[in-house]
């Protein structure tokens, strides 16, 4: 067999070019300053409107505190009716239960003033069911 000349591959004259061999991404997203300044205009803005609503909400409660002031002689009217119900048909009560008992008088204040003193819950309630002094006491108020 006769031999095979075998050509050897060498570099061209003046050799190879330089290897690239750096990174080369595209840019993505924004630059550091356009980052920089939508953090600031976003905070301007959550600021504008944060103070907005803080303005909103002390009118809103400027607003209850005025309804509140406005109502409050209706619902003191409503819970002095209560306490004169309550009172009137405590003595009522007592009347009935204390009739044979002689030199009882109905009604007698237990304090050694002429002032008026409000009732304590348990005054009002003594004569009611256990329920219903304790629905009083802890129960919930609608109005409040």
């Amino acid at each position: 067999m006769a031999a095979v000349k075998v050509k050897q591959d060498v570099a061209p004259k003046g050799g190879y070019g330089p290897i690239d061999y750096k990174r080369h991404l595209p840019r993505r997203g924004l630059s550091g300053y356009s980052l920089f300044a939508l953090g600031i205009g976003s905070m301007v803005y959550g600021y504008y409107t944060l103070f907005k609503w803080n303005r909103e909400r002390r009118r809103l409660l400027i607003e209850e505190l005025e309804a509140r002031i406005a109502l409050f002689p209706l619902l003191l009217a409503e819970h002095d009716r209560r306490t004169l119900r309550l009172l009137r048909e405590n003595l009522e009560e007592e009347a009935i239960i204390m009739k044979d008992v002689p030199g009882w008088k109905v009604g007698a204040s237990v304090y050694h003033t002429d002032r008026w003193v409000t009732p304590s819950m348990a005054e009002l309630y003594y004569l009611r069911p256990k329920q219903e002094f304790e629905n009083a006491v802890h129960g919930f108020h609608w109005y409040v």
